[in-house]
This record gives structure tokens, C-alpha cells and sequence, in this order.
């Protein structure tokens, strides 16, 4: 794909142009265009709502292990071209090579996962009290499931989406973030390649305040599974719910890591550090609030700083790279603000604290905050770059405390040696994903993904539990007397 590629969206089995052309910008090349997408408007979206309709039925009646056939084509198409397209997320995103690399190949893996779901049972067989009676359940598609991806995990979130929607018999009408079209475009194209029917995926390039009602009110819409900021989430659930859809939300966080003074604090400073830093910092399972074992906070304190200065902030496509620049100028600018605030609440820098100098792209130091108290603004905020706030605690229950201080519940993660207190760790931290000895940021497609409180909405992503949001269960009985 060249720099002067047009991006479209793809409708109804054609490319399709929209009402207005924007350029993909390189975070770490502000001045240099990747390529330029063309916006829908309200109009496109109800083209391909109504083409995704339309072609339910047919899709739906196709044997699931068919499904799964194109399915596994389309994941090894992903993997065939991981190279490309983790070339294309990095320029457009910002993320490391490496990471964008690995992103990638675990999207085609999500993908084939769901190729084999469509050879698992679809309900269960009951006994029945009455004689002769046949009595079973069915798990049946909803529809036309609309899916809206965020921009910080471009081709991962949409393979989570989109895989098991199509797995399972629906059709889908997807608009990826506008920061991230190329990456959309590519993955996009290998389910067409991969022989996916016309009208079955849908893909708008837009704005989500010129399409976004279109998205979730239009009458042939069955579901939205939405992953983004709780502002918007929370809007489109309302606007959703009152169309009467099903409504899938994985929202933000604000994620604690617990280090008690047993750990092991090599292993602990290397995984908040990885928590909070790479990515830039940008994902809902970032590790944002460090709570800190008193006795240990110096020596951890220490190891955690070494790791922010010494970890190359640079060109994402240079191997050594480690820390990435942020997405766009207004992600930075909302970081810088974060901890200019936290500075002017009586918090002091340990690490960091500014822009990379003498370069123009959209680079924030890795930033370690100490001095933080937890009612601080980016103690209580979702802050989406590379910072880390540290917090003393004098004891487990005092730290367990403040890690469930928090509207958000999506991941939380404990540093000990003693099992008995992560068992209890386990039990009672406040969130849809609790780690041990694991960075916050943890997460493997097998297995369900999602927050409690704030940090989400419906049943959870991924792994089996897909299957409970994009199907709906029928239950038979046949007298066969």
C-alpha cells in the first residue's frame, strides 16, 4: 500500500467512496500522510446496514463449518501478510514493530479460534417428563451486529469482533476508529480475499459524531459491541438501548498493581513498567496506579525509574525501540496536562515528565509520578499515555483497599510470593481481570475479556463467552409420539 493510497469503505461487495477526504497521519512523522481514508456519511452506513441485512439469511443458513472454512483462510491471509501489516498499524498508530507484529499474528490466531468454534455443539439435549417429548436448546444468530473498534488495538479488537460475529451466523457492519483506516483496509481485505460474501462484512471509514446514530439506532441493527471511552460508550448505550439492541460495552480503566514487600522487585518493576509504558501507555489495561508496600518503595522505587530512563523512547520501526510515541497531538497534550495537574496537586516527577526533545512526533517521556494521593486527578482518571502513579500502603488490606478505590474494575495484578494472599487477592479485588506476578496488561484470546463497575456493559468478550452476546438461545420441543 502506498502513501497516496485513498482508502474507502467497502459496501455491499464494492469499494465505495464518501463525502469527505481526510489524511492518516504518522504520530511519528506528524508531517508525512500514510494515506488518506474517504468518510462516510449517515447514508453509506444505511447502504450497508441494509446489504448486511439482506445478506443474513443466506449467511445464517450456511453450515458453520463453512463459516469456519473462510475463517480459517482469512486467519492464515493475516499471517501471510503479518509483515505488511504490522508495518502499515505502526505508521498509522504508533506502536513498536514488535508489538504491532505481535498484535497482528494474535489476530489471526483469534480468528482461527473462532474458525474452530464452528465445529463446537450449538445447545444441549434435556430429558424431558413428558413420554415421547424431544427437548433441546439451539444458540441461533441475532442479525446484523454493528462493531465499533478503537484505534490503540486496530486489527486485534476487530478480530475479536468480527470473528466470532461471523462464526456464529451474523452479519456485520464494522466502523474502525478514523485514526486507523490502513490497518482496517488490510484486514478488511483478507476476509475478502478469504472468500467472505458480499454484503456479510461491511467496513465505513467515518467519524463516529456524523455516523454513530446510524450505527446503533438503524431498525435492522440486532447488536453493538462498542470498545472505546466511557463518554461515548455510555451515550451510545443509551441511544442503543432505546432502539431496543443488545449492547456489548468494554470501556475504560484504571488499573492497580499491587507490589507487597515479599516480592520478587526485579520481576515486579519489569512488569509495571511493561504495563504502564509500552503501547505509550495507550490501552484500557494499562497499569496506571502503582500501590507500593512502604518498605519496599525506595528499592522498588529505584528499579522502576532505571527502567523509565534507560528504555529507548524513538522510532517505532527501529528494533530497539522500546516506548512509542502516542497516537495523535491531542493524546499528548491530554498526558502533558495529566501530570502538569498531578504536579500542581503536590505530586512530584520521578522520571520523565515532558516531551521527547528535538523530534517532532508525538512522543511523552515514560513518566513516573510519586508524592500521588488518591483523590489526584490522575489517581482517579483514566490517563491513556505512559505514567505511572506510585502510592504507599502500610499493609495488604490498605492497599486492597485503594486498589478497589476506583469507578473502573477492568484489571488489577498483585506482586507476592505468598499464595495465600494472592488466592485472597483473587477473591476479592474489584475487577473482570485479576493477574499475579503478571503485568496488568495481560490478556489471551481463549479466554473471556472484561471489566466490572464502569469498565463495561453485557457479557463479556472473547473466548466462549462471545457466544453469549451474538447468539440467542432457543429452546425445542417435538413431540415425537
Amino acid at each position: 500500500m502506498t502513501e497516496a493510497q485513498l482508502l474507502r469503505s467497502y459496501v455491499n461487495g464494492a469499494w465505495r467512496d464518501g463525502v469527505r477526504v481526510v489524511p492518516d497521519i504518522d504520530p511519528t512523522h506528524p508531517n508525512e500522510a500514510v494515506a488518506s481514508s474517504s468518510l462516510a456519511d449517515a447514508s453509506l452506513v444505511a447502504d450497508a446496514v441494509t446489504g448486511a441485512y439482506a445478506a443474513y439469511s443466506k449467511w445464517r443458513g450456511t453450515p458453520a463449518p463453512s463459516r469456519g472454512e473462510i475463517l480459517r483462510r482469512a486467519a492464515d491471509l493475516v499471517d501471510g501478510r503479518a509483515n505488511d501489516i504490522a508495518r502499515d498499524l505502526t505508521r498509522e498508530e504508533g506502536k513498536t514493530f514488535s508489538e504491532a507484529l505481535g498484535e497482528t499474528q494474535r489476530a489471526a490466531s483469534t480468528i482461527r479460534y473462532y474458525a474452530a468454534q464452528t465445529l463446537e455443539p450449538d445447545g444441549d439435549l434435556y430429558p424431558s417428563q413428558k413420554p415421547g417429548v424431544h427437548l433441546y436448546t439451539r444458540r441461533e444468530p441475532l442479525g446484523v451486529v454493528t462493531a465499533i473498534t478503537p484505534w490503540n488495538f486496530p486489527i486485534m479488537i476487530p478480530a475479536w469482533k468480527i470473528a466470532p460475529a461471523l462464526a456464529f451466523g451474523n452479519t456485520v457492519v464494522w466502523k474502525p476508529a478514523e485514526l486507523t483506516p490502513l490497518t482496517a483496509t488490510h484486514l478488511m481485505k483478507a476476509f475478502i480475499d478469504a472468500g467472505v460474501p458480499a454484503g456479510v462484512l461491511q467496513l465505513v471509514l467515518g467519524s463516529g459524531s456524523q455516523i454513530g446514530d446510524a450505527l446503533v439506532t438503524h431498525p435492522r441493527v440486532a447488536a453493538v459491541s462498542f470498545t472505546g471511552s466511557n463518554t461515548v460508550g455510555r451515550a451510545l448505550q443509551a441511544k442503543a438501548v432505546g432502539a431496543r439492541k443488545a449492547v456489548q460495552l468494554e470501556l475504560g480503566g484504571k488499573n492497580p498493581a499491587i507490589v507487597l514487600a515479599d516480592a520478587d522487585l526485579d520481576m515486579a518493576a519489569d512488569g509495571v513498567a511493561r504495563g504502564a509504558f509500552l503501547s505509550a501507555g495507550q490501552k484500557c489495561t494499562a497499569t496506571s496506579r502503582v500501590i507500593v508496600a512502604r518498605e519496599v518503595l525506595k528499592p522498588f522505587l529505584d528499579r522502576l525509574v532505571s527502567r523509565a530512563e534507560t528504555w529507548k523512547l524513538g522510532d517505532p520501526l527501529e528494533k530497539d525501540t522500546v516506548v512509542s510515541p502516542l497516537v495523535s497531538a491531542e493524546a499528548r497534550q491530554r498526558v502533558l496536562a495529566f501530570i502538569e495537574g498531578a504536579q500542581g496537586e503536590g505530586a512530584r516527577v520521578a522520571a520523565g515528565g515532558g516531551v521527547l526533545r528535538g523530534n517532532d512526533g508525538f512522543f511523552v517521556r515514560p513518566t513516573v509520578l510519586v508524592d500521588v494521593r488518591p483523590e489526584h486527578a490522575v489517581a482517579r482518571e483514566e490517563v491513556f499515555g505512559p505514567v505511572a502513579s506510585l502510592l504507599p500502603a502500610a499493609s495488604f488490606d490498605e492497599a486492597l483497599a485503594l486498589a478497589n478505590d476506583t469507578p473502573f474494575g477492568l484489571s488489577a495484578s498483585l506482586y507476592t510470593r505468598d499464595l495465600a494472599t494472592a488466592h485472597r487477592f483473587a477473591d476479592q479485588a474489584q475487577a473482570g481481570i485479576v493477574l499475579v506476578n503478571l503485568e496488568t496488561s495481560a490478556a489471551e484470546y481463549h479466554v473471556p475479556f472484561g471489566g466490572i463497575k464502569d469498565s463495561g456493559a453485557g457479557p463479556h468478550e472473547r473466548g466462549k463467552a462471545a457466544r453469549e452476546f451474538l447468539t440467542q438461545e432457543k429452546t425445542v420441543y417435538i413431540n415425537a409420539s
